[in-house]
């Protein structure tokens, strides 16, 4: 119904579309057969860099009607011949050539690309229904049909032949079931007439026929149009997928294609391919035709009333790229963010810990212009941030005791800590992890063999480190929301196949090395799977050359479109709270970047400026992209995407600890390091601090970032407000608000130096005067300074980074 009037209510105001010139797409193109179509898109074009869409409801005539006709924005063959179609729209034409053969042969349905097609349109076998590992109701199909052999069976054989009937395919259970003429417990599936049904029914007349030795393959889909940005007052986008075969030919596969949009909020997408704006933003639409896939990107603008664009000129690219997408979308950004604020966020997010409070009053009085850029310079040198960072990195590459030895952990984590310090570029850091063998004290960054036990869980280890992929639904089917199929997985597991293991000379070490053979086998078709690089193809590699390294070779080239882009992805992710493709480690068609724009440049730049690491953090946090305020404006505040302001987040678990160990100047123990170690400098996590553990350490057992959890919850609260961790410290005699006390400083002092130590600021006035008005109302001074430490400790402003 709401589609019915969606098309009447634009039937009624084509007309109205002002139109300098009309498109007509696709402008030449034959049609084969009698069951042959073609879906058409008419572009209306103002002479500006407006657009609409016209298709729904426009008039389209044919010159010869004995070769073809249009229906519904759809062409179909009438005759063999050729003619012309026109469209007209307020005095604007355009024109395109048909082609028509074999008008009079109807082709059998073809079951590889028809009728499974047909069943994946319906959901029939997804993974909910009769694509589940078991089947629904004793009817069990390949998932999304990536198994024909076993359709087949299911469908001809199964059940005595009773799902399909040939005398009478309107009596098949195939068809009455989702149709709802009998109990179907998936509901209704197929309409009468619709395009599934109609290939159902007609292989089920056509005898269950299951293809012919030359029926050509299909190779891939292509989406028109491939990327569409529409202003006020455009508010549809009528898709097409062209299928390409490896005979040549090609054809409308639209009617039985899947689509999904990656954002419901700002568009829908009909079964037809028909997009209906829902609100203001961008989308990807995700085109899925069996294993093949393509996507479309869709932006709907609206003109935001007081909206004006105030920005200073961009000197930095991400300024401007971020810039041009705010502006687009018109999103004003916020302010930039205070100088404490600044040398607060920075300093956690450069060297994981907070200012001191000498760091805070030195940078508060600087009166130099360039003091922003001298503290960046300075942290990005510094041991800490060499500590912090390989914190984050030994975080996925699972640098625990129960994979590596504590010996070995000790070993990597340093090799890690020497990298980051002295700017190791990051192909080479991927490089020599993945190729290295030998013993693993010896050369820690073998390591990363001990951690991957085996092909498979190299493969996904890897792919999510290195290409910023999840490849782990490719282990067992073709991934149903992805390009990569079972064949790409155990490819590329093939690279990883002759990693052997010994022990090494001493206790827990172990000796990495390179086996004269081993291969990996497809378990679907039993296949020896040659080494496999994603969107490139098959490799052969030379007996006797370490497989590894090809894969190596192909991952850190400048031209590889994986690595570069997860890498700034992830690195963006880090320092700004969300990346750019969010997930970082989660690249894919239906999860497309916020700003892929900016994070091309970033990747780009990343390449030309050597993989440095140290290059891309200065550049990031240089930009007033990550200067800018958390404090958000009317016309920003609902902005999630686009970095028009910070987003708060709280500290990590190891950040909090180490925060508290600060302000009240009481070290944290821990055991089998020296005193005062910092949580955020422990060679992996402690098995018996529970203030880590309930703020979210990870515990190191996986290859993704979400092990850490960012979850706020009901333990972190208390143990904030009546923890140990807190309490203890705060009335240890040698902590801070106690040496202060005992040194006789007034409680003006003490207030100010509990806010710098914190918050890297002074007190406002009112802060002050509060805090003040406190201690006089108490009898006992001390717990009066430990109520406003406390109370400090517990404001958003301290435990979220912002």
């Amino acid at each position: 119904m709401r589609r019915s009037l969606f098309l009447l209510c634009c039937a009624l105001t084509t007309q109205a579309v002002d139109a300098a010139s009309l498109r007509l797409d696709p402008a030449e193109f034959t049609l084969n057969g009698q069951r042959a179509e073609q879906q058409l898109v008419i572009t209306a074009e103002d002479g500006t860099e407006q657009v609409r869409d016209v298709t729904t409801g426009a008039n389209v005539t044919v010159a010869d009607a004995n070769v073809a006709r249009v229906e519904g924005g759809k062409v179909f063959p009438v005759g063999d011949g050729t003619t012309t179609l026109t469209v007209e729209l307020n005095g604007a034409t355009a024109t395109a050539t048909v082609t028509v053969t074999n008008a009079a042969v109807q082709a059998p349905i073809s079951f590889q690309h028809e009728t499974l097609a047909a069943l994946t349109k319906a959901g029939c076998n997804m993974g909910a229904c009769h694509g589940s590992p078991s089947g629904k109701g004793g009817f069990r199909l390949s998932l999304r049909g990536y198994d024909p052999p076993l359709d087949i069976l299911t469908l001809r054989t199964e059940y005595q032949g009773r799902r399909t009937n040939v005398m009478a395919p309107d009596e098949s259970l195939l068809l009455r079931k989702p149709l709802m003429e009998v109990a179907h417990a998936g509901g209704k599936r197929l309409r009468h007439g619709d395009p599934s049904h109609m290939a159902l029914r007609t292989w089920i007349a056509e005898g269950l026929q299951t293809g012919q030795a030359d029926e050509p393959a299909l190779d891939r889909i292509e989406v028109f149009p491939k990327k569409r940005v529409f202003h006020e007052g455009s508010d549809q986008q009528q898709i097409v997928v062209t299928g390409f075969f490896t005979d040549g030919s090609k054809r409308d596969l639209t009617p039985l294609t899947v689509f999904s949009s990656s954002a419901e909020t700002v568009a829908s997408v009909d079964e037809n391919g028909l997009v209906v704006k829902e609100g203001k933003g961008e989308t990807a639409i995700l085109a899925r035709y069996l294993d093949k896939m393509d996507t479309t990107y869709v932006t709907f603008l609206e003109n935001v009333e007081g909206f004006q664009w105030s920005e200073p000129e961009a000197d930095n690219f991400i300024d401007r790229l971020a810039n041009d997408k705010l502006k687009q979308l018109q999103i004003p950004p916020s302010e930039l963010c205070t100088d404490d604020e600044f040398l607060r966020r920075l300093t956690l997010d450069l060297a994981g810990r907070l200012p001191t409070i000498e760091e805070s009053t030195q940078f508060l009085q600087d009166a130099s212009p360039d003091k922003r850029e001298q503290v960046i310079a300075r942290l990005l040198d510094s041991p800490d941030h060499a500590a912090f960072w390989s914190l984050k990195w030994a975080d996925v590459l699972r640098a625990n005791s129960n994979k590596l030895k504590s010996p070995g952990v000790h070993k990597f984590l340093r090799w890690i800590y020497v990298g980051v310090l002295k700017d190791q570029p990051m192909d080479d850091f991927a490089r020599e992890l993945l190729t290295a063998q030998g013993s693993v004290f010896e050369n820690p960054a073998a390591n990363y063999w001990r951690a991957s036990r085996d092909p498979t869980d190299a493969v996904e280890t890897t792919a999510q480190l290195f290409l910023g992929i999840r490849m782990q639904c490719a282990k067992c089917h073709n991934h149903p929301f992805e390009r990569w199929s079972q064949d790409n997985y155990y490819g590329v597991a093939a690279a990883f196949a002759r990693v052997g293991r010994k022990p090494g000379a001493t206790p827990d070490e172990e000796v990495i090395f390179v086996q004269d053979g081993g291969e990996v086998t497809q378990p679907r078709t039993g296949k020896t799977m040659p080494v496999h690089l994603l969107l490139q193809g098959d490799v052969n590699v030379p007996a006797g050359e370490d497989r590894r390294a090809a894969f190596a070779d192909w991952l850190t080239k400048p031209d590889n479109p994986f690595f570069a882009r997860a890498a700034v992805n992830r690195i963006w992710g880090h320092l700004l709270g969300r990346g750019i493709v969010e997930p970082v480690d989660d690249f894919r068609d239906s999860n497309p970047p916020s700003n892929a724009a900016l994070l091309d440049e970033l990747a780009k730049q990343f390449v030309e400026h050597g993989y440095s690491r140290k290059w891309i953090i200065h550049q990031i946090v240089s930009s007033r992209t990550y200067q800018r305020s958390a404090r958000t404006t009317p016309l920003n505040d609902a902005d999630e995407l686009y970095f028009s302001h910070a987003v708060p987040r709280m500290l990590t678990a190891e950040q909090l600890l180490d925060s508290i160990c600060a302000v009240t100047n009481v070290q944290e123990t821990f055991n089998g390091v020296p005193p005062g170690t910092p949580a955020a400098h422990l060679p992996e996590p402690p098995t018996d601090n529970y203030f880590l553990k309930i703020f979210g350490q990870p515990q190191r057992e996986m290859a993704c970032e979400c092990e850490r959890s960012t979850e706020s919850n009901l333990s972190q609260a208390l143990q904030m407000i009546n923890g140990p961790t807190v309490h203890n410290k705060l009335r240890d005699d040698k902590g801070r608000i106690h040496q202060l006390i005992a040194a006789e400083k007034s409680n003006e002092e003490i207030i100010k130096t509990i806010y710098l130590a914190a918050v890297s600021r002074e007190p406002s006035e009112t802060e002050m005067q509060a805090s003040l008005a406190h201690i006089a109302n108490n009898e006992n001074r001390q717990l009066a300074l430990e109520d406003i430490g406390w109370a400090v400790m517990n404001s958003k402003e301290f435990l979220f980074q912002h």
